[in-house]
């Protein structure tokens, strides 16, 4: 029995999609670049998580300070800055 459930499961994980980050559209990468230069950064790459969840990324931008990740809701109000 044990083995027959373990083995459901790992079906189930093997055919279910990956969730995979998208790339923002031009007008949230504007919005984006915005709020990321109201910190003195510029730079970097961006994402937004294809989860419902709204999360934006912007990765490797740079700062006076060196190179951060940041994270931003959807409302693009920073909530996470991380040294890269």
């Amino acid at each position: 029995m044990n083995k027959l459930m373990i083995a459901a499961a790992v079906v189930v994980f093997a055919v279910t999609p990956a969730l995979a980050d998208e790339d923002p559209s031009a007008e949230e990468v504007a919005k984006i670049k915005e709020v990321i230069a109201g910190w003195g950064c510029e730079g970097g790459s961006f994402e937004k998580e294809s989860e419902a969840s709204g999360v934006f990324e912007a990765e490797d931008v740079k700062c006076k300070g060196g190179q951060y990740d940041f994270r931003l809701d959807k409302d693009f109000k920073v909530f996470a800055i991380t040294a890269d």
